[in-house]
């Protein structure tokens, strides 16, 4: 099977690539007998159905990457190197991340994701068979954008509950509509983060920047606002678009979400060149 989908531009190619890191839910033959893996888990830790919602944005210029791995297989919004020590055997600069680094160890409600730790050798086969690939092409296609037009911006898709704790902890609270992850502001040009805030505020949805959610590595990785690179993650609320309960998509919102975000990838293939700030680049997640 194809581990990603690149769906190149209907016409036009726009500076706007949009890549969905987290709606697979394949569990390929060459690791199933390391994963415990229950069909609700797999949903519950995607992100559900954020391909179907950005599918439309080719048609209106950008370029759209997918993966189709669910993320227990490996997590393309982390770095190669931010491992659980406890996931791969003798890791090199493990990191302790709680369980749920480039390798889950478990899932968010703490049931066990992988059978066994990994050795060196199936933790590197993993990343060569999934992580590199990807990142190679997603590189790839930012380089190839950057040429055509002086910049490229990069919309990371994804979900959230619509109900959750602060990163810190604290009570449970009802998460805004959107939630534009930009690092502090510091992986886009402020035109870019403000157009995306005011698309959204505009069509009466709420957004709170940064909070939970302030972006991964691909905001930190690939935004470089300096170097003509904008990168924004944006989390959705699952409530805008699906029963949370058993992840089945409702209509109409579905379908007028979709077009609210195929617009917004539109705006911003129109926008003028964005310039980066003078600041420096603030705090990662």
């Amino acid at each position: 099977m194809s581990f990603f989908e690149l769906v190149r531009p209907a016409g036009v190619p726009s500076p706007v690539i949009v890549e969905v890191p987290h709606a697979g839910l394949a569990i390929p033959e060459q690791v199933a007998d390391e994963l415990i893996a229950p069909k609700e888990s797999l949903m519950r830790d995607a992100d559900p159905w954020v391909d179907t919602l950005f599918e439309q944005a080719p048609s209106v210029g950008a370029t759209l990457l997918v993966a189709k791995v669910s993320r227990y297989v490996v997590d393309l919004n982390r770095s190669a190197t931010d491992v659980d020590p406890l996931a791969v055997v003798n890791a090199n600069g493990a990191q302790s991340v709680g369980g749920r680094g480039v390798i889950w160890r478990i899932a968010t409600d703490g049931a066990p994701v992988l059978r066994r730790p990994l050795s060196a050798e199936r933790y590197a086969s993993r990343l060569a068979l999934f992580y590199e690939p990807y990142h190679a092409l997603l590189g790839e296609l930012i380089t190839e954008t950057v040429a055509r037009h002086g910049y490229a911006i990069l919309l990371a898709g994804h979900s959230m509950p619509s109900m959750g704790r602060d990163v810190r902890g604290g009570p449970i609270l009802t998460r805004a509509d959107v939630v534009p992850g930009t690092l502090g502001r510091s992986s886009a040009a402020p035109s870019v983060i403000d157009a995306v805030d005011h698309h959204f505020r505009s069509r009466g949805l709420s957004v709170a920047h940064d909070t939970p959610y302030r972006g991964g590595h691909s905001t930190a990785h690939y935004g470089r606002p300096a170097a003509g690179v904008h990168a924004v993650q944006l989390e959705l609320s699952r409530a805008l678009y699906m029963d949370e309960r058993d992840s089945r998509p409702r209509e109409p919102a579905m379908s007028e979400l979709q077009r609210t975000l195929t617009a917004l990838v539109a705006m911003l293939g129109r926008l003028e060149k964005p310039v980066a700030a003078s600041a420096g680049r603030g705090a990662r997640k």
